[in-house]
């Protein structure tokens, strides 16, 4: 069998065994077309998970293709209007957010935190250094990964323990820090939580309500948001634990907003990356300001959680930057995992390529071979 011949074989199996997305209807890229299809049918058949929704964006054009079901026997294939947790890719909304505050005076990337946090909080430097915004944007606070000292929640409501008084708390006793800020870089929840409560007081507005008015609204991105109304449900893909048991859609409170608490669908994601990709001037210096690396990789100790995606060699305000290597260009890339759904979004600014895929399982295989499948597709598109 030749290799067209086996890869059209191993396609038809694909779509014979599994329910399959018809692409977008209005997508007029058909390389784009064609090369997302073929990459979301391997990724799919590689994950376990009962579906994958894929989509990109090349130069403001679109193509999307889902496969597999938005739950274990719905029989409801993923279009690019269901919604499912984004989970961490929420830090990159974060750092888009505090982006454009930077850009119009509201704030500065260098700001110390305890500038922009409420009379009664205590933010204690250590070994000389202080706590800044910059520091929690790009993970290099030093803080644990979590809010220490959790209690309470529920599986149908586990976010219940993560509370503003906990984090003053934990912030005020002793030292709470793994390392001097901005010395190395460890992936932290709790540091991106602290964050959404200093935006949120910088712009006087609740953090969710901030991301609306400046990011969401103005995108036209209708599908994202952080709790989902009763008539979400039904176009909402239910995560699956490693087991592949169900877990329930949960709500998000104000305080995981900034870290991990966002619902999209891949409409609204493909309209995030044509932003963040657009090459016009308008939002320009916005966007420089959010796409420029402020930490880099050589000299930092310790570094720790962020090569998921590749090698982390930069960190901007959000994003994991991937340095040029061999055959693929530059690239920032955020991952998320929550309640069962593993997403990742890769972008190439230079290229004006991005890509976004999500499951509904958890997988360690299937995310690797998810977050492959997505770098190689941009290396593909616009290789160096």
């Amino acid at each position: 069998m030749t290799g067209s011949s086996y890869r059209r074989f191993l396609i038809s199996s694909a779509m014979a065994g599994c329910l399959f997305a018809v692409p977008q209807a209005d997508a007029e890229d058909r390389l784009l077309e064609e090369a997302v299809g073929f990459t979301g049918v391997f990724a799919f058949l590689g994950s376990g998970a009962p579906g994958l929704v894929i989509a990109a964006v090349r130069n403001g054009e679109t193509a999307f293709a889902g496969f597999g079901e938005i739950s274990k026997g719905s029989g409801k294939t993923p279009d690019e209007h269901t919604l499912m947790r984004i989970g961490s890719i929420s830090k990159a909304f974060c750092g888009d957010l505090m982006s454009g505050m930077v850009e119009d005076g509201t704030l500065g990337i260098t700001d110390p935190l305890a500038v922009h946090l409420d009379k009664g909080w205590t933010v204690p430097e250590f070994e000389g250094r202080t706590l800044r915004l910059v520091d929690l944007v790009t993970q290099a606070s030093g803080l644990p990964r979590e809010v220490p000292n959790q209690t309470g929640g529920t599986p149908d409501n586990p976010f219940t323990g993560n509370t503003y008084e906990l984090s003053r708390t934990g912030l005020a006793k002793g030292s709470p820090y793994l390392f001097p800020p901005g010395t190395g870089a460890l992936y932290s929840n709790w540091g991106y939580d602290l964050l959404g409560l200093a935006l949120s007081n910088a712009g006087g507005k609740s953090y969710g309500q901030l991301l609306a008015d400046r990011v969401l609204v103005p995108r036209g991105m209708t599908d994202t948001k952080f709790n989902l109304e009763e008539s979400d449900k039904s176009r909402t893909m239910q995560g699956h634990f490693f087991d592949g048991a169900p877990m329930p859609l949960v709500p998000t409170p104000e305080t995981i907003g900034c870290a991990g608490g966002l619902y999209s669908s891949a409409a609204d994601m493909q309209k995030w990356m044509a932003w963040h990709l657009d090459q016009g001037t308008a939002d320009d210096t916005w966007r420089t300001i959010n796409h420029a690396g402020w930490l880099w990789r050589d000299g930092l100790s310790p570094v720790s959680g962020l090569d998921d995606g590749g090698p982390m060699g930069m960190m901007t305000l959000g994003w994991v930057g991937l340095l040029p290597n061999d055959d693929k260009p530059l690239m920032l890339n955020k991952s998320g995992g929550l309640q069962g759904q593993f997403s990742y979004v890769v972008i190439a600014p230079t290229r004006s390529v991005g890509v976004f895929v999500s499951i509904n399982q958890f997988s360690i295989s299937g995310f690797n071979g998810m977050v492959e499948a997505a770098n190689d597709l941009i290396a593909q598109l616009a290789p160096r």
